[in-house]
C-alpha cells in the first residue's frame, strides 16, 4: 500500500472522530508527518497547508461567512495565470485523454508520465460516458450551453486553474495553482469542454 493511499484512508477513518471534536488536534499534522516518510514524488510536504486550505479546514462542513467567501475567492483569483498566447483552448482530443486519465502524483506512479486529471472522478462529461462521479456538477453540453464568450473562457479557465477563485472551500483540484497540470493540459480540457466537435457537446 503506498503512503498516499495510507494517507487518504487515514483521513477517512479518522473522519467522524474529528468532526466531533471540540477544538481540532493541534498535533494531527505531527502525527501524520512521524508516521510517514517520503516515497518519490509522494512527499510529506503535502501536509502543509496554504492559508486557503487552513481556512477552509477550520470550517469545516460550515458554510463561510460573506466576508470570508470573498476573502477566499478574491486570494485564489489573484494566483490564476491566463494562457501565456492568450487562447484558452487546444486539442480537445487530447483533453478527453486528461480527463479520463486518473494516474499521477502517487508514489506508485511514473514520474516521467504527465498526470491525469481524473476529471470522471466528480464529473458527467460526455453524454455516453457510462462511469462518472457526481461529487461534482454534471459538465455535459458545457459548452454547447455557454458559448465562446470571452467572460465565460476566462470563468472555466480560472475554475480548472484554482477552484477556489470562484467556489471557496471547493474539493476540486487546484489545478494550475498546485502544479498538478501544464498550461497545455487545461487548455486541452478546456477545449474537451468548449469544442463543438468534442463528445462533451454532443
Amino acid at each position: 500500500m503506498n503512503s498516499s493511499f495510507r494517507v487518504t484512508a487515514l483521513l477517512l477513518c479518522m473522519g467522524p472522530l474529528v468532526s466531533v471534536l471540540a477544538e481540532p488536534v493541534p498535533d494531527l499534522t505531527a502525527t501524520l508527518k512521524a508516521a510517514f516518510t517520503d516515497k518519490r514524488q509522494a512527499t510529506l510536504d503535502r501536509l502543509d497547508q496554504d492559508e486557503t486550505q487552513k481556512l477552509c479546514t477550520q470550517l469545516r462542513d460550515q458554510v463561510p461567512t460573506s466576508e470570508l467567501s470573498q476573502k477566499i475567492t478574491r486570494m485564489n483569483l489573484a494566483t490564476v495565470k491566463p494562457p501565456a498566447d492568450g487562447k484558452y483552448l487546444g486539442d480537445w482530443k487530447a483533453g478527453e485523454v486528461v480527463a479520463s486519465t486518473g494516474t499521477g502524483l502517487q508514489s506508485s506512479d511514473d514520474p516521467a508520465k504527465p498526470n491525469g486529471g481524473n476529471c470522471y472522478a466528480c464529473h458527467e462529461l460526455a453524454p455516453t460516458e457510462m462511469a462518472y462521479g457526481t461529487l461534482g456538477p454534471s459538465l455535459k453540453h458545457y459548452g454547447k450551453l455557454r458559448g465562446q464568450d470571452p467572460a465565460v473562457l476566462a470563468y472555466a479557465w480560472s475554475m480548472v486553474y484554482n477552484s477556489n477563485s470562484y467556489a471557496p472551500c471547493s474539493n476540486m483540484p487546484r489545478f494550475g495553482h498546485r502544479g498538478i497540470l501544464t498550461e497545455q493540459q487545461m487548455k486541452d480540457v478546456m477545449a474537451y469542454l468548449f469544442d463543438a466537435a468534442s463528445p462533451v457537446n454532443q
